[in-house]
């Protein structure tokens, strides 16, 4: 595979994970008890506390869904809403303990790896693991 175009591998890796993601959000789904949608904003919110602006755009959804999404997490006690401390016309969104814990169950969701993943002889498996851990290591220097 000399020569091979990252674009297009990249294409075909992106394509492999993407394609499968809808089972992997059911099975999450299933463990949390949670829409999908409110694990994606508790996972939003691993990093700190948002606003409900910053939430909706980290969120890919509009100021009204944000809200929705908050109240809910509000009233399963996922969340928290406080006065932000600059601009008390804000209110900052925080994880509470049971809304950590419930990352955790849904970060421990691992979905299978696709048909002929575990038939990679090992050697491959530790290019792709070195390869990840560079792309990471990169991507967090970058948004450092």
């Amino acid at each position: 595979m000399a020569g091979a175009d990252p674009v297009e591998v990249w294409r075909d890796f992106r394509t492999l994970v993407v394609d499968r993601l809808d089972e992997s959000r059911r099975q999450i789904a299933e463990v949390t008890g949670l829409p999908f949608s409110r694990v994606r904003a508790l996972r939003r919110l691993r990093f700190g506390p948002l606003t409900h602006a910053a939430l909706a755009e980290a969120t890919m959804v509009d100021r009204p869904a944000a809200t929705v999404t908050v109240d809910d997490l509000c009233a399963r006690g996922l969340v928290v809403r406080e006065t932000h401390p600059t601009d008390r016309r804000c209110k900052l969104v925080t994880l509470t303990p049971a809304g950590w814990d419930m990352l955790a169950r849904a970060d421990a969701v691992v979905p299978p790896p696709p048909p002929g993943w575990a038939d990679a002889p090992p050697e491959e498996l530790a290019a792709v693991a070195r390869l990840v851990d560079r792309v990471r290591a990169r991507g967090l220097r970058d948004t450092a």
